[in-house]
């Protein structure tokens, strides 16, 4: 089935059915589904068939229609969290929930690159949020037991077919600035105060400030060969602390990107390629944001708005899909 923003009492009907699906919208909605073979997490922001939306009344599916062989939904917090590759099937593939700000979000995002058999099969999600207007709490829903959590982490282990398998891509529109300073971290960390800019040891708030850098844009870094982007959270100049949507790493070298004139066409070209029969996608919301991509529509991009993305471990500012195809 097409996936797309469906109303509470059809989302209701699919799982009635038997459907295996994977959920996004309001608390307030996904807190009158039925118990069944489900996972959910809370967000009002989506890309829809025909354009970006908000919404609290409907809920965005993904049916994940290759399920038949088996599933598991487990739910993980910080103490369990590095077992999500052991509990993989051999083949398929991992859709991760992660609730923003909390314990386990901060160590998968720190503890994922090290975790033992981490790209045996694909592990692919997103961290949930909410309204940005409201206080409201973010949760993640284990649809089996019908339980809702603010601090724990939910998964869905997919087994494929021997005839087929998942692969995760990555669409980034941003690149290293190549006439940047290239920026080095004294520890793993989602704040940093002093970090080495061009070998000097260098406080990264006042440089930014100084240097009037565009927050917008984030830092790039080479992770075996894929461009990954780490956000900038918030600029705190009295305390000369730096917080980020995403550790950056000791041992990686940093970059800030190139500054991007058209967001909306960059997307365009970069996602040329992105396949809307996906299993699975989903958007960061800043990307939503700083592109105002409420009601304009690119290419045929579909899936929630979220608080961060995961292709094996935690990502900014970047789309993230996943496919199964035949062998």
């Amino acid at each position: 089935m097409e996936s797309q923003l469906y109303s509470v009492e059809k989302v209701k009907d699919l799982i009635n059915q038997g459907r295996v699906l994977a959920l996004a919208g309001d608390e307030r909605v996904l807190s009158q589904l039925p118990q069944g073979a489900w996972i959910g997490g809370t967000i009002p922001y989506f890309m829809d068939i025909d354009k970006g939306k908000f919404s609290q009344d409907m809920i965005y599916v993904n049916e994940l229609e290759d399920a038949d062989n088996g599933i598991s939904i487990i739910t993980y917090d910080e103490n369990n969290i590095d077992h999500i590759v052991n509990d993989a099937y051999d083949n398929g593939y991992s859709l991760l929930i992660i609730p923003p700000f909390q314990k386990i979000h901060h160590d998968f995002a720190l503890k994922a690159e090290d975790m033992d058999g981490l790209y045996n099969n694909p592990i692919v999600g997103w961290v949930c949020g909410i309204d940005l207007n409201a206080n409201d709490t973010p949760y993640t829903f284990n649809g089996l037991s019908g339980e809702k959590y603010p601090d724990k982490a939910i998964a869905i282990h997919i087994e494929l077919p021997e005839t087929k398998f998942a692969q995760i891509e990555i669409f980034n529109i941003f690149e290293m600035d190549e006439n940047s300073p290239e920026i080095e971290f004294y520890i793993d960390s989602f704040d940093v105060v002093n970090c080495l800019i061009d070998g000097k040891d260098t406080n990264l708030a006042t440089y930014i400030s100084e240097h009037k850098l565009d927050i917008k844009l984030p830092l790039v870094a080479d992770y075996s060969g894929a461009s990954i982007n780490v956000s900038i959270k918030e600029i705190d100049l009295e305390n000369g602390m730096v917080s980020l949507y995403a550790p950056v790493f000791q041992g990686k070298k940093y970059k800030f990107a190139k500054s991007i004139e058209d967001y909306v066409q960059r997307f365009e070209v970069k996602t040329i390629d992105y396949n809307s029969d996906a299993v699975f996608s989903c958007n960061c919301i800043l990307n939503y944001l700083y592109g105002e991509l409420e009601n304009k529509k690119i290419n045929k991009i579909k899936g929630p708005i979220t608080f961060g993305e995961i292709a094996y471990q935690l990502l900014n500012q970047t789309l993230v899909s996943l496919s199964v195809d035949e062998l």
